[in-house]
């Protein structure tokens, strides 16, 4: 049984991914223009022929995906051409060393800062549920979930960088450089990204914890004796957070696509400023590697919370199971 359904995982994971990138291949071939000029302004008829040949230009679109996933498989992500007349390339894999690492660690902050924060204030808020205290946190997150990213990231880098001027609004200092650097000019990326996940994740949970709190088990457990504080992290957290976990995964996966407004805003030089950069100048091989990069990356988180979901409520391992 087991084999049966990592076979079907594997499976999944392959037609998606083949479906993703080869939807992407096909869009960004039809788009008009011609991109070795766009690379290449003055480009040679040796270097267009060169760089056409390169781009997969000079096949049709069915054999210019097969090479490109061949690439893929073995670790080749292609170049990312500049626009030097010179017709000269970056490595793809060299760009994702510098560029990756930071909004993986934007990423995990975020994550990691919204539900530190969301879970007591979901957990309080269905504890008081329908409380003055609950509606008027609830009207307030429904209001900082309405506000974009970006309009909070420019606010915060107004207020608290330029004006007040506690952090640095704009640049990235490597960890290995300086931690105490490092986490201050992380803080506004990561607040600016992390206000709306807080919104969302508190009010997912808060609206399962109420159902669980209706469960016979927690009648039961309060009959024993026991606290409160023990009931609600101990019978109820747990069964009521699997929703928490699949809309974890979920913006996970998304951040990356607001994490381009914000790496742009605090000049963080990240994956999403190289793949909104490699669009905006067809760079067909980098945008191919990067959206594959992006897809794996989302079946994997889910594939994670998957996991996470026998772990935080035994009755889906053994629903699975039977």
């Amino acid at each position: 049984m087991k084999s049966r359904v990592i076979l079907s995982v594997l499976a999944r994971f392959v037609t998606v991914l083949i479906l993703v990138t080869f939807a992407i291949t096909f869009l960004v071939r039809i788009l008009p223009g011609d991109p070795v000029s766009t690379l290449i302004p003055f480009a040679t008829e040796e270097q267009r022929a060169e760089l056409s040949a390169e781009l997969g230009l000079d096949v049709n679109i069915l054999q210019y995906y097969m090479r490109w996933l061949g690439d893929f498989v073995s670790g080749d992500l292609g170049n990312y051409y500049a626009s030097t007349g010179d017709g000269g390339g970056v490595s793809v894999s060299a760009m994702l060393g510098e560029t990756l690492p930071r909004s993986i660690l934007l990423m995990v902050y975020v994550m990691l800062f919204s539900l530190i924060l969301s879970i007591p204030l979901g957990i309080f808020m269905a504890y008081r549920a329908e409380s003055r205290a609950d509606r008027t946190i609830s009207n307030a997150l429904f209001g900082l979930a309405s506000i974009p990213n970006f309009a909070i990231g420019l606010g915060l880098a107004f207020v608290v960088g330029v004006k007040l001027n506690w952090l640095p609004v704009l640049g990235y200092v490597p960890l290995t450089e300086s931690a105490s650097e490092h986490f201050r000019s992380m803080v506004l990326p990561t607040l600016s990204l992390s206000v709306g996940l807080v919104a969302t994740f508190s009010r997912l949970l808060r609206v399962d914890t109420i159902a669980t709190l209706k469960e016979d088990f927690v009648t039961m457990a309060s009959s024993k004796g026991l606290t409160n504080s023990w009931i609600l992290w101990r019978h109820v957290f747990r069964p009521s957070s699997t929703t928490l976990l699949t809309s974890a995964a979920l913006n996970m996966g998304s951040l990356i696509g607001g994490a381009v407004i914000i790496e742009t805003v605090f000049a963080l030089n990240g994956f999403g400023m190289l793949l909104t950069a490699s669009i905006a100048t067809r760079q067909y091989l980098a945008i191919q590697s990067l959206v594959a990069l992006v897809a794996v990356f989302f079946m994997l988180f889910n594939l994670l919370v998957d996991l996470l979901y026998a772990v935080v409520d035994p009755r889906v391992a053994s629903h699975r199971g039977a």
